[in-house]
């Protein structure tokens, strides 16, 4: 039996909004912390004791989160049921020494994170955002979100061969960002944040800042059916994790299953860090829960044994100009509903049982569903899934929605898929 749809195309708006304003990962765990705090969840510090009272509670490391509901009556060896995702986007990102420049030129010497489409940064305005460390060792949120850097192209009058032989970029000659004139001044960039956040000059100690566009989130096309903007790999899932889990923990339900959200950082780079999903965070998390509430290791194994996670990631819809390079049985189309994503070489970790688990949360919402398989041609990328099923023992199935424009600095998605796709997870966190 179908329930109603929780969400419609307020959601795609507030999706728009969370997308601006979280221009990197540290930006996005605190714009989820705060709507979780509204919905009555309260942040639990990992180096305090933890209690086994019910409620919303949620862990903040860096770039990543997990948040949990732990219903009434509850039993140490309650399963969970998890939506996975990460917090991270390919960009341009601000190295130790940043203040560089030539020929009158001051520039801003950064590294390439991930692996994102080199042309799309070209000649577009870019903010500068990320976390200040300071001396007294706390951090700090900035965002300059107004032009402030930009990558210029070379003029085709000074390389006649781009039309016919395609735009060739290096990284590291080519992808250096212009922020004024004259002659660089060590320093100069870290003074100019404190100014900009209000701190004393030489308090902060340390950052990691990424580049950004400052362009907004567009509805597009005639009807307003389509979406675009920044970071939809993986903010999409981010965000429609955090609405169906606020929705599942605010209803008058009864589960027997506890809810959790886990976005971690780093996915694009392949996870391995103390906030990636290759790391002990959710582990960890999930363990304490169990023995806050009186559990032993035995609970744990038998809450581990009942577990299923959702993996949401975005995939590739096909493309009208290249339809050749996708699987030519498997098309899924932008505003066609969330995608299944299948490989049999286990980059992704959905199996038949798997399968199962994601369509009867999609027949229980009234969400129709696609499937994405690889061109045997061209191998795919991975995600957090096979990750996390092969680190912690548990059932996991990998999902998302189709977008075109992967990695660029401006992705295309349909306008109803967000939300179908939260809908969806609504289901599957009711179990």
């Amino acid at each position: 039996m179908s329930t109603p749809a929780r969400f419609d195309r307020g959601h795609t708006d507030d999706l728009m909004s969370f997308l601006a304003t979280s221009p990197t990962p540290y930006h996005a765990v605190a714009n989820a912390a705060e709507r979780l705090e509204k919905a009555g969840f309260r942040q639990v510090a990992e180096t305090d004791a933890w209690d086994g009272t019910s409620g919303g509670k949620y862990v903040l490391r860096g770039g990543a989160i997990v948040a949990w509901y732990v219903p009434e009556g509850a039993e140490p060896h309650t399963p969970f049921r998890i939506v996975g995702a990460h917090t991270d986007s390919p960009n341009l990102r601000v190295k130790p020494q940043p203040d560089t420049g030539a020929h009158g030129w001051r520039q801003v010497a950064v590294e390439i994170y991930g692996g994102p489409l080199l042309n799309s940064w070209l000649d577009r305005d870019l903010g500068l955002a990320g976390r200040l460390s300071l001396r007294d060792g706390s951090t700090r949120l900035v965002n300059i979100d107004r032009p402030l850097l930009r990558v210029p192209q070379l003029a085709i009058h000074l390389d006649r061969s781009v039309t016919a032989d395609g735009l060739k970029l290096d990284k590291q000659r080519h992808m250096q960002p212009v922020w004024g004139l004259g002659e660089p001044r060590e320093g100069d960039l870290i003074a100019f944040l404190e100014e900009e956040s209000g701190l004393p000059a030489g308090e902060v100690t340390g950052w990691d800042l990424m580049t950004h566009s400052v362009e907004r989130p567009a509805y597009l096309g005639r009807d307003r059916e389509l979406l675009a903007g920044p970071r939809m790999d993986n903010l999409l899932s981010v965000h429609a994790g955090t609405a169906a889990l606020t929705a599942v923990a605010t209803a008058d339900s009864r589960l027997d299953h506890i809810p959790v959200l886990a976005a971690f950082d780093h996915e694009e780079n392949g996870s391995q860090s103390d906030t990636g999903a290759d790391g002990p965070l959710l582990g960890n998390v999930l363990e304490r829960s169990v023995l806050a509430r009186g559990g032993s290791l035995e609970d744990r194994a038998r809450a581990f044994a009942g577990t299923v996670c959702l993996s949401s990631d975005t995939g590739h819809a096909v493309h009208p100009n290249y339809a050749e390079r996708h699987d030519p049985t498997h098309h899924p189309r932008a505003g066609g509903g969330p995608i299944l994503k299948v490989n049999v070489n286990n980059r992704y970790a959905t199996d038949g049982s798997g399968r199962a688990v994601f369509a009867a949360a999609c027949e229980k919402a009234d969400v129709r569903f696609q499937t994405f398989v690889s061109n045997n041609a061209m191998p795919c990328g991975t995600t957090i899934g096979p990750i996390t099923a092969a680190r912690h023992g548990i059932r996991t199935v990998d999902i998302g929605v189709a977008i075109l424009s992967m990695h660029s600095a401006r992705e295309l998605c349909g306008a109803d898929d967000p939300f179908l796709l939260a809908n969806a997870l609504v289901a599957f966190l009711e179990g």
